[in-house]
């Protein structure tokens, strides 16, 4: 690797997990790092109020602050389009590209990708989401040719609150949900702690595991034609996908 990759990441305003996360991933790979750009998210619902914090403008304006730290690529390191649709990320990736010249993808897209790519048609779905967002997102999926054959939820809507949840709980979830064998889990919350359970987890219940936090800086080295499996000690994702 001759020169700088820079990954640029559209993070939710009360997100601190995925900061550290991302920057603990790249850590052992000279010369990539990754950069932030916030908007305002702080509760994650199906009201009105809560969807439009997820408008296309106010993340454009964040990757236009990326841009000028000349990334390499964007990713949106949030999951929204899994109750708001896959089509929103990808019109989304097309109006940042159009607008900054930067190739972009976004946590959602990227598990979208990992699935067909590792054919995992059922899957387990741990997320600390409201009821009726869980719902959404196992429909949505469903629409993707994706069945949800298990889920665990924790009935939460403040976004900042999703970090307080402990190893122990994300762990138990997780193991609940390998009890019916799916194809492969998702930990799908990229304020959740789940990247740095899953290389343990994933020895100990033999399912693959795809968190989004870790879905997102797998595609952005993709799409900065970087290699995944430079990256070691955080599950199967950056060994085995390619």
């Amino acid at each position: 690797m001759n020169s700088s990759i820079r990954l640029g990441m559209l993070t939710p305003s009360s997100n601190t997990v995925l900061e550290p996360v991302c920057s603990a991933m790249v850590a052992g790979i000279p010369r990539v790092s990754c950069h932030f750009a916030r908007f305002r998210v702080t509760e994650i619902s199906l009201g009105s109020a809560a969807l439009q914090q997820f408008d296309n403008e106010p993340m454009l304006v964040a990757a236009d602050l990326l841009a000028d730290a000349k990334v390499d690529a964007v990713c949106w390191n949030g999951t929204s389009a899994g109750w708001l649709g896959f089509d929103r990320d990808r019109a989304l990736c097309k109006d940042i590209l159009h607008r900054t010249g930067i190739p972009a993808s976004s946590s959602v897209l990227a598990i979208d990708d990992i699935f067909r790519i590792t054919d995992v048609r059922r899957f387990g779905l741990v997320s600390p989401y409201m009821p009726n967002v869980q719902q959404r997102i196992i429909e949505t999926f469903a629409t993707a040719g994706f069945e949800c054959t298990v889920e665990r939820h924790l009935n939460i809507s403040e976004n900042f609150s999703f970090a307080n949840v402990t190893a122990e709980m994300l762990s138990e979830m997780v193991r609940e949900v390998a009890q019916s064998g799916p194809d492969g889990i998702t930990i799908f919350c990229t304020n959740l702690r789940g990247a740095p359970l899953v290389e343990e987890l994933e020895e100990e219940i033999g399912i693959p595991i795809y968190d989004t936090t870790s879905a997102a800086v797998w595609a952005g080295l993709r799409i900065a034609k970087a290699d995944p499996t430079l990256i070691r000690g955080w599950g199967r994702l950056f060994r085995e996908v390619s």
